[in-house]
């Protein structure tokens, strides 16, 4: 995760200047080949290393395919054909801890990564048969290595420190110096993406504010359900007494309903105003989460599951469907990596604060239970409040014209 989130950025933008198809077939190769080593070694230290190297492919296949489908289909289609690849993403993510329950209890734990491997080489097939190369033909084929150096290790700064808050205190040099060594590198790759001529991220992205509305909508929603996901497996297992099978059956209700949104986000996208759309699904998952924070009756537990995650998967995948209809088809790799890595990465340092949070609630004498669900009551009420100030704001700029 710490190398998907510091690898998204770059990997957007260097399908726009490589080609994305043959960047894709890269992406591809780099994850089968760590997925195989993996597999195959005995070594802790190797396969942790090769999982770095494995989040490096899935940096650039993400957005990149993204893009590709951007670059396929006419825009009358393009949102119902985002819509339906953030579908069969969800499909995968709901039903992927269970075929790796399967796997490891049924083989073995190789077989998690090495089942990889066969898809892969299948994705590589499709590639080359089904995809046509595009790329931005605004740019040279040139990198911009500085920018690159400076986002990647900024961003993997920033995260490492987090993740390090509860074994070594947030004050603590360990945490702290990452963090700001970090954001350091961050403002030193801001300032030279404003003088370099071929930036890695045209900055003026962020001068488009449908799209940092829309961005930062999908944001809130994906870490609203990330962290409820996350504290809910401890929650179900440790409050609840359920078994780790019977806590993923739960759950499942929600992984349901996020792959459902998927493919109707498209739909509904190519209807509605996308930000409205988007805080209105917002609030309906944030309602639902308010439910499920109190110890409810799995009669109204598991529909409220169902609730949330639809509103909020459909907030999530409406973002992608957002983010590539308010900036040029030429810019929609970069576009889609900065969007991705907005969502993924401030998501995954939420859990890391959250950890901290339901820790410090049970150390001053909270019981773990009622820790979540207050982690869970902050996280609705918040959510509601940033989607209906960012769906305004989406709103009434929606006729800015996109950054190009």
């Amino acid at each position: 995760m710490l190398a998907l989130g510091a690898f998204l950025i770059p990997g957007g933008r260097l399908g726009d200047i490589l080609g994305r198809r043959r960047t894709l077939i890269f992406g591809l190769l780099v994850f089968c080949g760590a997925s195989t080593v993996c597999g195959v070694v005995d070594s802790a230290q190797v396969v942790i290393a090769f999982r770095v190297v494995q989040g490096i492919g899935a940096a650039i296949i993400f957005p990149i395919c993204v893009a590709v489908v951007t670059n396929a289909f006419p825009e009358r289609r393009r949102k119902r054909a985002i819509g339906n690849l953030y579908g069969l993403a969800a499909v995968a993510t709901a039903v992927g801890p269970f075929f790796g329950g399967f796997f490891t209890e049924a083989v073995s734990w190789r077989a998690v990564f090495l089942v990889n491997v066969p898809l892969g080489l299948a994705a590589i097939g499709l590639a080359l048969w089904g995809i046509r190369e595009s790329r931005d033909e605004t740019v040279p084929r040139r990198i911009d290595f500085a920018g690159l150096t400076a986002v990647a290790v900024g961003i993997a700064a920033i995260t490492f420190g987090v993740d390090g808050g509860e074994d070594h205190g947030w004050g603590s040099a360990e945490v702290l110096g990452p963090i700001i060594g970090g954001l350091v590198l961050l403002a030193i790759f801001v300032a030279i993406e404003a003088r370099v001529r071929f930036p890695l991220i045209d900055l003026s992205l962020f001068r488009n504010l449908p799209y940092v509305a829309v961005t930062l909508l999908g944001m809130v929603a994906n870490t609203a359900f990330v962290v409820t996901t996350f504290s809910a497996a401890i929650y179900l297992q440790q409050t609840r007494g359920l078994s780790p099978i019977e806590a993923g059956a739960v759950y499942l209700a929600a992984s349901v309903t996020v792959a459902m949104a998927g493919p109707l986000s498209g739909r509904l996208g190519e209807r509605f105003d996308v930000p409205p759309l988007m805080a209105s699904s917002m609030l309906l998952g944030a309602a639902a989460l308010l439910v499920i924070s109190f110890d409810t009756a799995y009669g109204v537990y598991v529909p409220a599951l169902l609730v949330m995650g639809f509103g909020y998967g459909l907030c999530w995948a409406l973002a992608s469907v957002g983010t590539q209809t308010v900036v040029p088809a030429e810019k929609a790799g970069a576009a889609s990596g900065v969007t991705l890595a907005i969502v993924i990465g401030v998501a995954g340092l939420a859990v890391a604060v959250v950890t901290a949070v339901i820790d410090g609630l049970v150390a001053g004498g909270t019981s773990q239970g009622d820790a979540i669900e207050a982690v869970w009551r902050v996280a609705a009420i918040s959510s509601a409040l940033l989607g209906v100030a960012l769906g305004l704001t989406g709103r009434l700029t929606r006729r800015q014209a996109p950054a190009g």
